[in-house]
């Protein structure tokens, strides 16, 4: 039957008994397959990773600066990275960068929150803040 048609016969589930088969376009089926995933893909989320660099002695103003744009990246849906980088000598004062990025973490607590606490890895200390979802808003 499937000849003379001009299609193909596919087995839809070969462990039924009497086994099942289907007369189709197989062709067309997996091109149709292979759009919707296509479609599934486009419209699936993407996360953005927003980076903002601070120093062991980042002065008020700057951290001030910063922190507007952090608050500005969360809103927007992005995570965020936030680390400080030790430069030469500064490796030294590890702990004004660990109070620095618990600051950091403190002012932006209302638009996002700490998904990983500071830790070192190599000159850099790290901390992951992801945003918070807005109340009523779908996502």
């Amino acid at each position: 039957m499937a000849d003379d048609r001009n299609l193909d016969l596919v087995e839809i589930a070969p462990t039924a008994n009497p086994p099942v088969c289907k007369i189709m376009d197989y062709k067309k089926f997996l091109y149709e397959q292979k759009k919707k995933q296509k479609e599934i893909k486009a419209n699936a989320a993407k996360v953005v990773v927003k980076e903002i660099r601070l120093g062991p002695n980042t002065d008020e103003h700057d951290f001030n600066f910063k922190l507007k744009h952090a608050i500005k990246f969360l809103q927007e849906g992005a995570k965020l990275k936030v680390y400080v980088f030790f430069k030469g000598r500064t490796i030294i004062y590890k702990e004004k960068g660990e109070l620095i990025l618990l600051r950091f973490a403190q002012e932006i607590e209302e638009y996002g929150k700490v998904e990983q606490m500071p830790k070192m890895e190599g000159k850099r200390m790290i901390m992951f803040v992801s945003p918070k979802k807005a109340p009523g808003k779908k996502n």
